[in-house]
């Protein structure tokens, strides 16, 4: 398998999708393409001939098929290697956890654009919207009810790492970089997935990356 990803300081998607890969257990081939590079226009074109409607990232390919959205590849994956490795076994508990994840992937609008991905940065007194605000409530509540109804057998939201995590993982960092106050619980389970080994090594990788995407480092406006 080959994953196409963008920046890892920037890419909250291709975060989701490289996670995914991760937690699959099987071996892939990691290529990253800098977002706003000089070679990104060709390289996109490279993209577009072998999946026309696509034209982002992440990208899996695998064989002759091509997975170009962070959600379909987690379901991708989880049809290969078996729907427990990414989703809890009890039925209430998993119908949760994908309704969680379909929320996600599909809100949220005003956070991600007042809080852009941005790993290296730390934002002081970041000035959210009450749109925004209202996002990082409902996020809390969710994770919240996770982690009392289903947290019990470890310290992520349903307790193993799942696909609920890999999908919350990059919230967790937007929440570090501009500082977003939250309650005990909120702290215990962000410190558990940002110290989680995947989310180091991209971290790390992330810290060390020269390209900077102006757009993203420009000051919070709400």
């Amino acid at each position: 398998m080959k994953l196409i990803i963008g920046n890892k300081n920037y890419s909250s998607w291709s975060l989701r999708g490289w996670l995914a890969c991760k937690q699959s257990g099987l071996h892939f081939e990691e290529i990253l393409v800098p977002l706003a590079g000089d070679d990104w226009d060709e390289r996109k074109k490279q993209i577009d001939d072998i999946a026309p409607s696509s034209g982002k990232v992440p990208i899996l390919w695998d064989g002759d098929a091509v997975v170009w959205d962070s959600l379909a590849i987690i379901e991708y994956l989880s049809d290969k290697v078996g729907r427990d490795r990414f989703w809890p076994r009890e039925d209430d508990a998993r119908a949760m956890a994908r309704s969680m994840v379909a929320e996600m992937h599909s809100s949220y609008l005003p956070l991600r654009l007042q809080c852009p991905m941005n790993i290296r940065r730390r934002v002081e007194n970041a000035q959210i919207g009450e749109d925004g605000r209202a996002d990082i409530v409902r996020i809390l509540t969710l994770w919240a009810e996770a982690r009392a109804r289903f947290g019990k057998g470890g310290p992520f939201l349903f307790g193993s790492f799942c696909a609920a995590d890999i999908i919350y993982a990059p919230v967790v960092s937007r929440f570090i970089t501009y500082g977003i106050p939250v309650p005990g619980f909120a702290v215990a389970y962000m410190q558990a997935v940002w110290e989680h080994e995947w989310l180091q090594n991209w971290v790390e990788a992330a810290e060390a990356e020269d390209w900077v995407i102006e757009q993203a480092e420009k000051p919070v406006r709400a």
